[in-house]
């Protein structure tokens, strides 16, 4: 049996809070460090550092000395919680008060020391800027250089200049700069120099549009249309590939796109007013195929891709977009407009192969084979030509530093701090401007008729083949404009933490060195996303600017793939190989990191667990389950499992797949070598044993119903893990999957002992529910229950849940108990009662009503009582299938604590009155 010193992730967390700043994190742009530059599925923030102050700070079983009861330990445990509420607020991330409570808090649980941090799938970085922020030192490592770049722009650059003034000229005399502020505004000035000087050599390019006030126009974006011709032979017209013939469907400013025929050619024209098309009319372009305008001819979607293939995919502009004091005004498109752009492609062009990977990457079906295939040749020569004024800016950058006083120094890459070094900074940041911009400057870029505003490549985690594209203006002031690029990019540098050492390197993780580290990781995520080929769409870009700065990093042509640790059947010999490759590339990571890992703190793995997952059958999907065999074969003991929600969902899936979950956070041990084999048997005694007093912390804490599921297979899954083995009856190991469903099992065994803790009319109901819900159901079989659970059927209609007449007998359902309540005058109150009252009433009057009715409650029953029963209660609907009921009790719970923070403002009144009630009644008497 391994022993240890229990951390709070282990036993309990504010779930409720967590989420709820995680969801919000997503509408909070600007100075965000996501913005920096897109990576795909970035842990939020929020999440991050409530996992990483959690993993690091003792529970408070774990220093009995100091924490000797029950009472004392919860007590210490809610103090915890609200440190954590705190932390995990946008507007408190760099609060250095609260920060360093939070940082004393981990030096007290780790011997009066601060431990250092590894994330070795560092990814979009959230995880060790978080453990940075803690004053932590914060090590990230991954092979996608991408990553590698956006972690050292995180953690790295930032820390090594924090605090310096800016160096460009006319910069402000301010006396302190704060972290990263002075580099901050160093990528500012010289972003906009870029923008600047490639206008000089390239506006004219970005013509402006004549309005129909005759007045000259910024131009936001073109709007293009590809181009078939029509396999009609009869009619070889040029046909217009277009999802949606609608540039602005906000009322009053309706605007879309006529097609017509006019001497035999396509004619375009945008209108004005609201009758646009609809339905088949709207577009030409389908999931089944293409359609003619001009004559209806179908067109399917092999010759698509067979002219496309062959060169004669075209494109025709359609709409131009241009940008005015009165907002978007939509023009029809001049031939002026569509000549500019018939330019010669830059001698230069990223020329490396796109993989071919079906439902991911479809543009290679469409004969765009090379990177330089995504962008037409007028945006071809405005990201050649940023990329390589960022060169230029470098020596500008210099310059200016060695005039600022600076000493020269060595390169950044060597680990100098000086001018070379910090125009090595500049640049960087500079570069990821411009690489931000091909995300809006690809020919793979929509426009979104709803925003008016143009929709990135990356809309999602894949390169689809878009049919109507937007080629946007880099030089305007609206969406996908350089210097917007620029300044996304500075607010995000500016917000970094940059308070202590950083490091951000390339390397494997099946490779590096674990020693003396805190592990928090989030893998890939099995076959979900391809990040190393998605990459290439950047990194081509990247590569031109910084391939002197950063030569170790940006030194392949294309991001390595062949170690990647996804399961791609295209790379891997079908599904088979691929699940192999990964599975053994996961076992070795982590059979590494058990052999340096630390003990006295646990290590913590995300899982992406998305709906998709939960299959029909209640089962989960093949990454789930190769998660945790992995984890359990490499040596590691799984003590707790938390479901991170940073998108919530009214969609309930039976229980058991926690369908609303978007990722789960293990916590794990390096498991004894001297381990024990124990029988089937055994391991459900241990269960038994266990999961009642883990399950009695969790529902302490502020954990949702929905979530009570996920979060109980921890203490599950911890039992079955620290063990060598489990053997079933004929011998054969137990399997993770079969190990999960006894878990389950015994949680519907352990939340139903809870009935026999309840009051007589509560004990009935939760019997009745279980088996009519709301329906009616046999007066005798009502009696004979009634009996059984030690309370009569008169006694449950005076308690006014319960009707009985003509043979049948129902419980009330909540609809009739959302009314008016008098509960000083109610004669017999329930549990029951007052759990299917408080959430109706929640539902319909919202949480203040409750929290006012809760300080008359609680002078007649124990309100522990309503929240364990509101558990019980979700946990029964979900079984049953009740969505309804499932989020009725789920938002009782969920707001429990909020609830009992408004209730201290009720009590004294309700207290008052209760006292009059008794004298009342003892005058009566």
């Amino acid at each position: 049996m391994s022993t240890h010193k229990k951390k709070l992730i282990e036993t309990s967390l504010p779930l409720e809070a967590i989420n709820a700043a995680s969801k919000r994190e997503k509408s909070i742009r600007h100075g965000n460090p996501s913005t920096l530059h897109l990576y795909w599925s970035r842990k939020p923030l929020a999440t991050a550092r409530a996992v990483l102050f959690a993993q690091l700070v003792d529970d408070p079983v774990a220093r009995p000395e100091e924490f000797p009861t029950v009472e004392e330990q919860d007590a210490e445990r809610a103090r915890l919680h609200k440190l954590i509420e705190r932390l995990v607020i946008w507007e408190n991330s760099n609060d250095e008060a609260l920060f360093a409570q939070a940082q004393e808090e981990i030096r007290k649980s780790n011997g009066g020391k601060l431990p250092s941090v590894l994330d070795p799938f560092a990814g979009g970085g959230s995880i060790p800027l978080e453990a940075q922020r803690f004053g932590l030192e914060s090590y990230a490592s991954d092979l996608n250089p991408l990553a590698v770049l956006l972690n050292k722009s995180l953690i790295e650059i930032p820390s090594k200049f924090s605090g310096k003034a800016p160096i460009h000229p006319g910069s402000l005399d301010q006396p302190i700069y704060l972290r990263a502020e002075g580099l901050s505004e160093d990528v500012l000035y010289y972003g906009q120099w870029m923008r600047d000087e490639a206008y000089r050599r390239i506006g004219h390019l970005y013509p402006q549009v004549s309005g129909p006030d005759g007045e000259l126009h910024t131009v936001i974006a073109w709007k293009w249309a590809r181009t078939v011709i029509n396999p009609n032979p009869a009619n070889p017209i040029e046909v217009p590939l277009v999802n949606s013939w609608w540039l602005s469907k906000k009322k009053g400013k309706e605007a879309w796109i006529r097609a017509s025929v006019e001497n035999g050619q396509m004619r375009y024209e945008v209108v004005h007013d609201a009758n646009g098309p609809t339905g088949d009319e709207d577009g030409t372009v389908n999931r089944q195929g293409a359609v003619s305008v001009s004559d209806g001819t179908p067109i399917g979607f092999d010759y698509i891709r067979s002219e496309a293939r062959s060169g004669r995919l075209g494109a025709k502009l359609v709409a131009v977009v241009a940008d005015t004091s009165r907002g978007r005004i939509y023009i029809t498109p001049t031939d002026f407009h569509s000549k500019i752009p018939q330019i010669k492609s830059p001698d230069i062009v990223p020329d490396s192969e796109i993989f071919d990977w079906p439902g991911r990457i479809n543009v290679y079906r469409y004969g765009m084979t090379r990177w330089g295939d995504l962008f037409t040749n007028r945006q071809l020569v405005a990201m050649t030509t940023l990329s390589d004024l960022v060169g230029e800016a470098r020596e500008r950058v210099l310059a200016d530093a060695l005039a600022a006083g600076l000493p020269e120094g060595d390169r950044l890459e060597n680990g100098g701090h000086g001018a070379q070094a910090y125009a090595d900074a500049v640049t960087t940041y500079l570069a990821l401007g411009v690489s931000r911009l091909a995300d809006r400057s690809s020919s793979l870029c929509s426009w979104d008729s709803s925003r008016e505003s143009v929709r990135n490549v990356f809309a999602r985690q894949a390169i689809p083949m878009v049919w109507d594209y937007a080629e946007v203006n880099p030089f305007s002031s609206s969406s996908g404009n350089f210097l917007g690029q620029i300044e996304w990019v500075a607010k995000a540098l500016a917000h970094t933490p940059a308070v202590s050492q950083g490091r951000a390197e390339q390397i494997s993780a099946t490779s590096r060195n674990y020693s003396n580290l805190v592990i928090s990781t989030d893998p890939p995520y099995y076959d979900n996303i391809g990040y190393a080929d998605l990459s290439d769409f950047f990194y081509v870009w990247l590569r031109r600017s910084l391939a002197d700065i950063h030569p170790s990093i940006v030194g392949t042509m294309l991001t390595p793939k062949t170690d990647e640790l996804v399961a791609n059947p295209y790379r891997h010999n079908g599904k088979e190989g691929a699940a192999q490759f990964f599975v053994s590339g996961f076992n070795a990571v982590f059979e590494r990191a058990r052999q340096g890992a630390i003990t006295d703190v646990p290590m913590t793995v995300y899982y992406a667990y998305k709906q998709q997952d939960g299959k029909a059958d209640g089962s989960t999907s093949t990454g789930w389950y190769t998660l945790l065999s992995g984890l359990i074969e490499a040596g590691w003991e799984i003590t707790a499992t938390w479901p991170m929600r940073s998108e919530l969902s009214n969609r309930m899936l039976s229980q058991g797949t926690n369908a609303l979950a978007s990722s789960i956070v293990l916590a794990c041990r390096p498991r004894p070598e001297n381990a024990a084999t124990i029988t089937r048997r055994t391991f459900i005694a241990a269960l038994k044993s266990e999961l009642p007093e883990a399950l009695r912390t969790l529902m302490q804490g502020t954990i949702a119903p929905v979530d009570l599921a996920q979060a109980a297979i921890g203490p599950g899954i911890s039992v079955f893990s620290r063990y060598a083995r489990v053997r079933e009856a004929d011998g054969r190991d137990m399997s993770v999957k079969d190990a999960l469903m006894l878990i389950n099992s015994t949680l519907d065994d352990v939340l139903g002992e809870q009935e026999t803790d309840f009051d007589p009319d509560t004990r009935f109901a939760v019997k009745w529910y279980r088996q009519y819900g709301w329906k009616q159901g046999d007066s005798g079989i009502a009696d004979q229950l009634a009996r059984s659970s030690d309370t009569s059927i008169g006694a449950l209609e005076r308690g006014g849940i319960f009707e009985a007449k003509g043979g049948k007998a129902r419980l009330l359902s909540p609809s009739q108990l959302d009314g008016e309540w008098n509960i000083l005058m109610d004669q017999r109150v329930s549990v029951w009662e007052a759990t299917v009252r408080l959430a109706a009433i929640m539902e319909k009057n919202g949480l203040d009503k409750v929290a006012e009715l809760l300080a008359y409650v609680q002078q007649r029953i124990n309100t522990d009582a309503v929240k364990e029963l509101g558990f019980l209660l979700f946990h029964e609907a979900e079984k049953k299938n009740d969505t309804k009921d499932a989020l009725l009790f789920n938002g009782l719970v969920s707001a429990w604590s909020d609830i009992n923070t408004q209730v201290s403002s009720y009590v004294l009144v309700a207290e008052t009155e209760y006292q009059g009630a008794l004298d009342l009644g003892e005058d009566k008497s």
